[in-house]
């Protein structure tokens, strides 16, 4: 019999064709954003900021913006943009201040620790740095997408975008960010997808043990 992770994660599918009329609950939404908040990071860094967006015109103007005028982005409960913080060298030291106030530590104590962070990403140009904060964004995103699936609530992944437009939309470049990939959250309409068996490759075409 499968476990209650694989049952979940068969029922998960990314949704085409969500229910506008079905809103998720503050107290669920506030449960995958704290998973959101809770994701790992490289160093713990947390390179990112998550831009929960519920306005019906700025939805609008960002689907017209997408590449396929995807549906999600305006009927979805909720769409969030997973976006990388443009100001990596700052926000190291700021880091830092947080670890100290919440372990009651000193900022020589961690001397080293910042130290090693300064020197990996500080030799980078700005376009590797958001490399790898792009790299992080994804961790987060897997872990919200597995938090809907356990609560049974719906999400899709989406890249197709104008990054740049979206920026300039939402006024990024003034907050030190850039959007990564979108996610919309909600509840599923009849789009026909989801009664669809799950195509994967079979166990012996992923696994190799070494």
């Amino acid at each position: 019999m499968a476990s209650k992770i694989i049952d979940d994660m068969n029922w998960r599918y990314a949704t085409k064709k969500f229910d506008p009329k079905k809103e998720i609950t503050k107290k669920d939404l506030d449960e995958l954003l704290e998973t959101l908040r809770l994701s790992p990071s490289s160093y713990g860094l947390q390179p990112w900021k998550f831009l929960v967006i519920t306005d019906e015109k700025l939805r609008k103007d960002l689907r017209d913006n997408a590449t396929r005028g995807q549906a999600q982005i305006t009927d979805a409960s909720h769409m969030i943009a997973l976006c990388v913080r443009t100001d990596i060298d700052e926000h190291v030291s700021k880091y830092i201040k947080s670890i100290m106030k919440t372990r009651g530590v000193s900022r020589d104590s961690l001397r080293d620790y910042e130290n090693r962070m300064t020197e990996s990403l500080g030799k980078n140009p700005p376009e590797k740095k958001e490399e790898w904060a792009s790299r992080q964004i994804y961790i987060a995103l897997g872990f919200l997408l597995f938090a809907c699936a356990a609560k049974h609530i719906d999400a899709c992944p989406m890249e197709g975008f104008d990054a740049k437009k979206f920026d300039e939309i939402l006024g990024l470049k003034k907050k030190n960010l850039k959007s990564v990939v979108l996610c919309t959250i909600g509840y599923r309409g009849d789009d026909g997808f989801a009664k669809r068996k799950k195509v994967r490759f079979e166990k012996k075409d992923v696994f190799e043990f070494l």
